[in-house]
C-alpha cells in the first residue's frame, strides 16, 4: 500500500509518525532533567547589592551675617596702589583694631576709620548675609565658628588681614 503512495507523502507520514513517538516518550521529547547542584559552603556568586536606602533631601546652606574690618598690606589681593604698609605693619594694625573692638568700642566707627576694604566706610563693614562658600576659607571658618555678636581673632586671608564680628 506504501508502494502505491508519492514520494513526497511517505516522507511527510514518516516525519509525522516520528514526532509522535517522541510525544509519547516519557517526558513529552524534553530532554531528561538534570540533577539540581548541591549547596556549597561557598558561594561563586556575588552576593546581591544593598537596598538603597532612601536619604532626606540635604538642608538648604546655612548663612549668617557678619561685619569685618580689612586690613591690607602692599602685595595683598586687590590692594590699591596707595596702600604701602608691609604685612608686619598690617598685622600690629588688625591686631590693635580687634582689641579696641573686644574692649567694647563701636565696631561700625572702627570699621569706618580703619577698613581698607572698598565700601567699607558707606557700609560700617557690613557683609550682609552670606553661605560658608562665598567667603575665603580661612574667613568662612573663623566667621561660621563664631556666636553672634563674637568678635574673632585676626584673621589672615590673601586680601589681608580681617577682623570679623559675627551679627546673626
Amino acid at each position: 500500500m506504501l508502494a502505491r503512495l508519492p514520494l513526497p507523502l511517505i516522507f511527510g507520514l514518516s516525519l509525522t509518525l516520528g514526532a509522535c513517538a517522541a510525544l509519547t516518550e516519557p517526558n513529552g521529547g524534553d530532554p531528561p532533567p538534570q540533577p539540581e547542584p548541591t549547596p556549597t559552603a561557598q558561594t561563586d556568586a556575588p552576593a546581591p547589592a544593598p537596598t538603597p536606602t532612601p536619604t532626606a533631601a540635604p538642608a538648604p546652606e546655612q548663612s549668617i551675617g557678619a561685619s569685618h574690618i580689612l586690613i591690607q598690606y602692599k602685595g595683598s589681593m586687590r590692594a590699591a596702589p596707595t596702600i604701602t604698609r608691609s604685612k608686619d605693619e598690617a598685622k600690629k594694625l588688625a591686631t590693635e583694631v580687634m582689641n579696641k573692638a573686644k574692649k567694647g568700642q563701636d565696631f561700625a566707627g572702627l570699621a569706618k576709620q580703619y577698613s581698607d576694604e572698598p565700601g567699607a566706610k558707606d557700609r560700617a563693614g557690613a557683609l550682609g548675609k552670606f553661605t560658608k562658600g562665598q567667603m575665603v576659607k580661612p574667613f568662612a571658618d573663623a566667621a561660621f565658628a563664631m556666636k553672634p555678636g563674637e568678635i574673632s581673632n585676626v584673621v589672615e586671608t590673601d586680601f589681608g588681614f580681617h577682623v570679623i564680628k559675627r551679627t546673626e
